[in-house]
């Protein structure tokens, strides 16, 4: 008998913890948290204040462009830390669901906005995560 009961609370708890959420599409429904889409700009030396500009404004039209978006929120560096390795600009996009974001990638709006980053671009870093309280 204390076998099944341990057996049927470490079940529930692995039904409501998957560690496999961002590609197991059974517990995509179960996570508490939304996905996460972390993205960190580092410009071109020579890029130009507009410029960066441009692509601040174009990344902050983005959600208003592309249905699925549940929060976004960005904002450049200010760590005292100096460990940013030249990344300035962060932007955090939220979506409900992974296909939510799986549809905002590919959408012509999120790649028009690609091609004005591109010129000015030195190095990008994104990171997908499921938040966890």
């Amino acid at each position: 008998m204390r076998k099944l009961i341990g057996l049927g609370i470490v079940g529930l708890l692995l039904a409501g913890c998957c560690p496999f959420t961002r590609v197991c599409p059974i517990h995509e429904q179960t996570t508490r948290g939304k996905l996460r889409h972390v993205v960190l700009f580092k410009f071109k030396a020579d890029a130009k204040p507009e410029q960066i500009k441009a692509v601040e404004d174009g990344f902050r039209a983005l959600p208003a462009k592309v249905g699925g978006v549940r929060y976004f929120e960005w904002g450049t560096d200010v760590s005292p830390e100096k460990l940013s390795d030249g990344f300035t600009h962060c932007f955090l996009v939220t979506f409900d669901t992974a296909a939510a974001r799986d549809a905002y990638l590919p959408h012509p709006a999120h790649k028009a906005f690609v091609e004005t980053l591109k010129p000015i671009l030195d190095k990008v870093l994104v990171v997908d995560y499921v938040a966890r309280k």
